[in-house]
């Protein structure tokens, strides 16, 4: 359950030495409070004063902040930048041109160092690879890649060249793939020949072919060498991703137009990532994002709140296919930092894969999803402590709400108690944080701190009205740079997903709630909000009683319709041994739950499952499973990575 505690305090250290201390030390701002209210209140003046503090490059400076409102506000007019400019071409001129700059670890152990001299140049040269393709400014380039060095080398030569990155899970099938590629018109397409995932071979330029037939726009489709094998191959169309690196790179940047290696001159708006989310109806929506808005927002947050340097190691567990994959590669290495990249499944070979990675290369920033965590956990907790996790001084996560729990777990255990939980939440609609804590104030288990740096967010009731000590509507009453231009091909598609509710202000749909000293929590989505006896209460809530039990290993609560209370409560449950189900331990869980939030949000049923349907991004579908209990219609489940964990919830009747 949810605590008042305070578990963590900022050290001496936090208060005089990260990067948000300086921050206001050096704008005379006395705590963290004032910072946030000022930098919502007056964003102009914030994002102006971060921009420039954290060093963020214009080929030409732009004349005026932001111009205009919410939902097609235009942001630094006239400026003239590139996202690689900022990443890799700025530190050739500084002793972070022989920093390593990724660490790669392949699924069978298999590792691999680049340093940020090396990058650039194979960037450039990769970049003139693909103008040799004749990819121009503005055209769209898709990696539908595993998380391998060339996947790093392709994304930040897209970006360098002025086309537009369209980040594709390699886990999708045919289909999703396709319907991706289509809409964005796509005209290269990045892949590999394979994979490794759990020591097992997955194929994925056999997936893309047949997703090519679908797509008619791809003109080229280049392949790295990951399994060395024979693959389906169609000359005219595919090249090896190898020869295109042996082309003569152009040194330094270029003009608009300019051919070669160089790096484009772009506009602040000009795009630079399209990544799709999927919707519960409908097909996937292409969230739209430029230069200027990706790297204003990922570097602060990776600077502010992760509190990043060039000194660190920096670990996020994640995929290009999420957008926190992007924002990782963007942040960390404006920095300087060193990042590490991983093929393959945190768990395998053995249970303690992550933490002997965190040992072996000396990660001090770690981020993780709750899911993820959970999965971990499972293991005997000797496969933790035998690690020295002492380099580690910042953890992350991100991607739904927490269970106290499992938090207290990776806090302590992971942690020592010593690491701050910076527990971010936004979405691929800002490729950013709504919600951030920063390292410079105190923490309760499970918060998200506050309002992310920037971000004028609130918490509504249903007439609209700011409320706190209550759950509502988590919303943003002003722009934000990284704010999507809209969804590709569908602005009207994006002013009802988030402007429908309320004029001018976007409605993000998660279920927020602000207690009395002021810290900021999730209570899961709205649209998973469940009503009974006209009781409003979020998944989360009743999930993190069940997860009380020590026997429970995850746990996902929906809403089904009830011709009394108007909604009655089933939770779909995972035991940490499944061999234990039974009717009895159903029975003693409803009476937990009960005791522990009351007799009205008693679980109806309890219902064992050996697993639960989640996305790549290690999300629970919440929605889809309440659609599956119900026998509705599933809408969009491509982004489902175990779609057989989703059909046994039907078999559950």
């Amino acid at each position: 359950m949810y605590t008042n505690a305070i578990i963590w305090k900022p050290t001496k250290d936090h208060l005089e030495n990260s990067n948000i201390a300086r921050f206001m030390k050096k704008n005379g701002i006395a705590d963290a409070k004032t910072l946030i209210q000022k930098s919502s209140a007056d964003i102009e003046w914030f994002w102006k004063a971060a921009l420039e503090d954290l060093g963020i490059e214009w080929f030409q400076p732009y004349t005026k902040i932001v111009e205009g409102g919410l939902p097609w506000a235009k942001w630094f007019l006239n400026g003239k930048i590139n996202i690689v400019a900022n990443c890799l071409d700025r530190h050739q001129k500084t002793s972070i041109k022989n920093k390593t700059a990724f660490i790669w670890e392949g699924d069978c152990g298999a590792t691999s160092k680049i340093t940020y001299g090396e990058l650039h140049q194979k960037v450039a040269a990769f970049a003139a690879g693909l103008r040799s393709l004749d990819v121009k400014k503005g055209d769209c380039v898709a990696l539908y890649m595993p998380m391998i060095p060339e996947m790093v080398v392709a994304f930040f030569a897209i970006l360098k060249i002025g086309a537009t990155v369209i980040p594709i899970f390699s886990g999708f099938g045919p289909e999703p793939t396709a319907i991706r590629l289509d809409d964005a018109k796509v005209k290269v397409l990045i892949t590999a020949d394979g994979a490794l995932r759990r020591g097992k071979k997955v194929s994925i330029k056999e997936q893309a072919d047949k997703a090519l037939t679908q797509a008619p726009s791809v003109k080229h489709v280049v392949v790295a060498k990951r399994l060395f094998e024979n693959i389906p191959w169609t000359e005219g169309r595919d090249v090896w991703f190898d020869d295109l690196l042996t082309l003569p790179p152009t040194p330094l940047p270029s003009r608009e137009g300019a051919g070669g290696g160089g790096t484009e001159i772009l506009d602040a708006e000009d795009r630079s990532l399209v990544i799709y989310t999927s919707g519960t109806t409908g097909k996937p929506k292409g969230t739209v994002h430029t230069h200027a808005g990706c790297l204003a927002q990922m570097v602060k947050e990776v600077a502010y709140t992760m509190d990043c340097k060039s000194e660190d190691v920096f670990f996020w567990v994640s995929d290009i296919g999420w957008m926190m994959g992007p924002w990782e590669l963007i942040g960390a290495t404006q920095r300087g930092a060193t990042v590490v990249i991983f093929e393959g499944a945190p768990d395998y070979p053995q249970p303690d894969r992550l933490w002997d990675m965190v040992e072996r290369h000396k990660v001090s920033i770690l981020g993780i999803s709750p899911t993820a965590i959970r999965l971990l956990k499972k293991a005997d907790l000797e496969n933790v402590t035998k690690h020295d996790l002492s380099s580690l001084r910042i953890l992350g996560s991100t991607g739904e709400a927490w269970d106290p729990e499992s938090y207290m777990w990776y806090f302590k255990n992971i942690g020592g108690k010593r690491c701050p939980i910076m527990n971010i939440s936004g979405g691929t609609e800002i490729v950013g944080c709504h919600l951030a804590p920063l390292p410079v104030s105190p923490l309760k288990a499970c918060t998200l701190g506050g309002p992310s740096l920037g971000m004028d967010v609130d918490v509504f009731n249903e007439e609209g009205k700011s409320v706190r000590g209550e759950v509502g509507y988590l919303v943003c009453k002003k722009p934000a740079p990284s704010m999507t231009k809209g969804f590709l091909n569908d602005p009207q598609r994006y002013l009802d997903t988030y402007f429908s509710k309320w004029p001018n202000i976007w409605n993000h749909g998660d279920w927020a709630f602000v207690d009395e000293d002021g810290f900021w929590f999730l209570r899961g989505r709205a649209d998973d909000v469940i009503k009974v006896s006209g009781h409003r209460t979020g998944p989360a809530e009743i999930e993190s009683a069940l997860m009380d039990s020590p026997l429970v290993a995850e746990c996902a609560a929906i809403g089904v319709p009830h011709a009394i209370k108007g909604e009655s409560i089933v939770c779909f449950v995972v035991l940490k041994d499944v061999g234990q189900a039974s009717e009895d331990i159903k029975k003693n869980l409803k009476i937990k739950v009960g005791e522990k939030l009351g007799k009205t949000l008693t679980p109806d049923e309890i219902k064992f499952v050996k697993a639960l349907p989640k996305t790549r991004s290690a999300k629970i579908v919440r929605g889809a499973i309440k659609k599956k209990f119900l026998g509705l219609p599933l809408g969009d489940v491509s982004s489902v990575e175990n779609l057989e964990a989703l059909d046994a919830i039907g078999l559950v009747l």
